[in-house]
């Protein structure tokens, strides 16, 4: 192997971007003070091996000349970690798991991995011992098959060592921020070394046909630890969020070459592993609200899914100078521009009001369907007047007060249906063309703010 030579380059801690010279701003991201020197060898492990097979060159193609066949996708027996990848696992991808830690992301991929008993899996763990593996195995009460691979090893090219003995059919490194190469100087975790494993991980999903599975550590400020470039690098990122005090986990995906990114699968965590949530509806609604004022319920859509979600809000009198406007899973911007339509075009002053607003379930709702249900819950709290716990309702709010269309009405009437609702306010322009016959759940459809409060409060 011909020998390396050392190199010297300046290093942005924000996004990763490499300079050959030190400036006091970074000239990729703009943030201050970020660059570091950092001196490491220019053979990159992914150089030193080559297990495809195959060589590193090239030959371009017409584009005319190249076959497209639909992706084979792995079964990974989860349906909903199967739905946020687009419909299973693709070969030679490789997926970017990020999270919190203890939120429950090696529990996720292990009880998984566990379940493919088809295929030979290598486990690489570089923070826990096999023992601890063992012990979370046996509480999941999964089958300990002969197919699943345990390897503690931090080393990257040790772990290609083991990759060339067994020839496994996926890979998981649990965490990316623990390996290292020695052909990169610096410490594992590092910038550097996050950003050439990796990339050498890559070239050999990418050379070998074997999806690589990568559990990543999230930074304080929820973005993915190390270079903004392992964002970039990776064919899949999925964000697994939830509080750790509550039993719901949310799996949302950031990135998906090989699907959609408005997906979501929601899991319950229970004492024996993570249990698929198929109805999320049932989890996200409170059994009974009845008298109980500031709550709404409204209909939201999450990629395939549709799904009824609370609405929480109260309002209250000032206690300092400035109004407080807190919101909890959705845009406190969004928020604003409602409290204003609801002044101007409706008339309730809420300027010395302290308004706070929750979505229950801990989901974050990008949906603006559910501007309807938010001003309503909003409302409700200031009159201090409880809405019928049997009416939902869906609708996007206009800065003139006008309630516009929404995608998908159907679903989210047959959704409400089926959960026992027996009323649905709509915006009246998703009325027309709608056969109304076919569903038992009474429809209202309003054309503006006012006419929904009528039906709400009269």
């Amino acid at each position: 192997m011909a020998s390396s030579k050392e190199k010297t380059v300046f290093l942005c801690t924000e996004c990763g971007a490499d300079f050959p010279k030190w400036t006091g701003k970074c000239p990729s991201c703009g943030a201050w003070n970020t660059l570091v020197e950092k001196t490491f060898r220019t053979a990159p492990a992914a150089k030193s091996i080559n297990l495809a097979g195959k060589s590193d060159a090239s030959t371009s193609v017409p584009l005319k000349d190249i076959r497209t066949t639909e992706e084979q996708r792995i079964d990974m027996h989860d349906g909903e970690l199967d739905r946020v990848l687009g419909g299973g696992l693709v070969p030679g991808s490789m997926v970017l798991l990020g999270g919190e830690p203890g939120i429950g992301k090696s529990t996720l991929v292990l009880q998984t991995v566990m379940q493919l008993t088809d295929r030979r899996v290598l486990y690489v763990s570089g923070e826990e011992s096999a023992r601890q593996i063992r012990m979370r195995a046996d509480r999941l009460s999964g089958n300990a098959s002969d197919s699943l691979l345990i390897l503690c090893e931090t080393s990257l090219e040790n772990i290609y060592e083991q990759i060339k003995d067994c020839k496994p059919e996926l890979v998981v490194i649990d965490s990316i921020q623990t390996i290292s190469s020695e052909y990169v100087e610096s410490s594992p975790g590092s910038i550097s070394q996050v950003r050439e494993c990796a990339a050498s991980l890559l070239k050999f999903a990418k050379e070998s046909g074997t999806p690589v599975i990568l559990i990543g550590h999230i930074t304080k400020e929820g973005s993915i630890a190390g270079p903004k470039i392992l964002e970039h690098i990776v064919d899949t990122v999925i964000q697994f969020e939830g509080d750790q005090h509550y039993m719901y986990r949310i799996l949302r995906p950031i990135k998906n070459r090989f699907g959609s990114t408005a997906e979501l699968g929601i899991y319950e965590m229970l004492e024996n592993g993570l249990r698929q949530v198929s109805n999320p509806s049932e989890l996200l609604l409170t059994d009974n609200h009845q008298g109980m004022s500031g709550i709404s319920i409204a209909s939201t859509v999450e990629g395939a899914r549709t799904f009824l979600i609370e609405v929480q809000a109260l309002t209250s009198s000032a206690v300092y100078g400035t109004p407080q406007r807190n919101s909890i899973g959705f845009d406190t911007r969004r928020m604003n521009m409602l409290l204003a339509v609801l002044e101007k075009r409706v008339g309730f002053k809420l300027a010395q009001k302290d308004v706070f607003l929750n979505i229950a379930g801990g989901l974050k709702v990008n949906d603006p369907a559910i501007d309807l249900a938010v001003i309503s819950a909003i409302l409700s709290s200031n009159l201090d007047i409880s809405i019928d716990p049997t009416v939902c309702m869906a609708g996007e709010v206009g800065l003139s007060g006008e309630i516009r269309p929404v995608s998908r009405i159907e679903q989210r009437i047959s959704e409400a249906q089926k959960l026992g609702f027996e009323r649905i306010i709509i915006p009246r322009n998703n009325v027309h063309g709608l056969d109304t016959k076919k569903f038992k759940i009474r429809i209202v459809g309003v054309g503006k703010v006012e006419e929904a409060f009528k039906e709400l409060f009269a």
